[in-house]
């Protein structure tokens, strides 16, 4: 009987044995690449322009310049006395080279009319309420509004002078 036993555990062993054969594994892949589609599309997304990059010569702003001419050659005198209402009144939020809490005035007037930039610097409360591009401004710099300061014409004018000899 012990051989018997023997026997059938070996039988039943080679039979298990024998049913396992070689099985080909199928080489199953995924990947995670998105599957490409025939048609591709052409169109580009609308590159958006930040309100202090954009160019508007045409918009004399709200307030109460309607016309300014600028003489060819920077007046020095007036330009001086721009700088130190700008170094008094607007440092606070303006650098004049970089943005800072608000835009920098370099190069301000090729992008806004002087009419535009003074009165923004007069009359910023109803600027920031009518004008597109001045809200638009202010949505870009967070919504901090420009102060009213007070200026007078004259001084308004001068800090629009020294814009122009930024460098």
């Amino acid at each position: 009987m012990k051989t018997t036993l023997k026997l059938m555990t070996i039988l039943f062993t080679l039979l298990i044995m024998s049913c396992g054969g070689k099985e080909e594994k199928k080489d199953e892949k995924f990947s995670y690449k998105k599957k490409t589609t025939t048609e591709k599309t052409t169109t580009k997304k609308a590159e958006k322009v930040l309100a202090s990059k954009k160019v508007d010569l045409n918009n004399k702003g709200i307030g109460p310049i309607k016309s300014i001419t600028l003489d060819a050659t920077i007046d020095q005198k007036m330009a001086t006395h721009g700088d130190e209402v700008f170094k008094k009144m607007c440092t606070a939020c303006h650098r004049p080279n970089k943005k800072f809490i608000g835009p920098a005035p370099k190069d301000i007037l090729s992008r806004r009319s002087p009419e535009w930039v003074m009165n923004m610097i007069l009359n910023p409360d109803e600027m920031t309420q009518k004008d597109p591009l001045a809200k638009a401004l202010l949505i870009e710099f967070n919504g901090s509004p420009m102060a009213n300061q007070g200026l007078s014409e004259e001084d308004a004018r001068a800090v629009l002078e020294y814009f122009r000899t930024i460098k």
